[in-house]
């Protein structure tokens, strides 16, 4: 799955930006990076939100322990990947039909949370027990709320194009050829929000997520952790 952003929905996060300024390597244009996307994952279906972005999505070679899938409600657009422990019981909190999935779930969720403000974000992601990872954008409130499972069951990067884009997606060598070094593993446990503070950990709410600019040969310029918590994955 991919989401891409314009800069003037979201700010490319400044350790991004360091990590890309540090070391030098080739980028490309949101456009190219959907382009190559959609020629990757054939079949794929991707969908432009105006100005702000475009969200994309493909089945194809996706394992059965983390299907994909995506829904748009009330201008609400989520794109999701993995499987929740607690589904059914939160359709019947939510009031979803028998037939509703994670993503159609996602979405009410995030309603809830953003219509009843300041309903904190940690308080809602903590209560989808899974492995997951999901790219949800508001067009109404030109909103983002991107999260991953506190295990990192499902792989979820974030970097920055050429054109100053902000970029989230699965495939690590997609995200490789446009980032270049501004490119670094979306944290497990957190989500980010353009509008309810950034980059936070939801499972551990009272700490603070920090990033460290990673070594010349590893893939990614930099590696976000939360304190008081070990990073446990590089990549090279």
């Amino acid at each position: 799955m991919l989401g891409v952003f314009s800069g003037e929905v979201v700010e490319a996060p400044a350790e991004l930006v360091a990590a890309g300024s540090r070391t030098p390597s080739p980028k490309t244009r949101a456009s190219e990076l959907v382009s190559r996307f959609l020629g990757s994952s054939v079949p794929a279906v991707s969908i432009q939100i105006g100005a702000a972005g475009h969200l994309a999505y493909s089945h194809a070679n996706q394992s059965p322990f983390r299907p994909r899938s995506f829904a748009a409600k009330d201008d609400i657009f989520c794109l999701f990947e993995g499987v929740l422990d607690n589904l059914g019981s939160l359709k019947q909190q939510y009031g979803l039909s028998k037939t509703a999935n994670e993503v159609v779930l996602v979405i009410e969720a995030y309603k809830a949370l953003r219509d009843r403000a300041p309903y904190p974000p940690s308080f809602m992601l903590a209560h989808l027990p899974g492995n997951f990872a999901f790219v949800l954008f508001d067009k109404s409130t030109s909103s983002i709320l991107v999260a991953s499972d506190p295990d990192g069951k499902v792989p979820l990067f974030w970097g920055i194009t050429a054109d100053g884009c902000v970029a989230f997606g699965d495939n690590l060598d997609l995200l490789k050829g446009s980032c270049g070094k501004s490119l670094a593993p979306f944290p497990q446990g957190c989500f980010y929000s353009n509008t309810l503070g950034g980059l936070k950990s939801f499972e551990n709410p009272k700490n603070k997520v920090t990033a460290i600019l990673a070594n010349e040969e590893e893939i990614c310029g930099a590696t976000f952790t939360v304190e008081g918590s070990t990073v446990l994955t590089a990549f090279h």
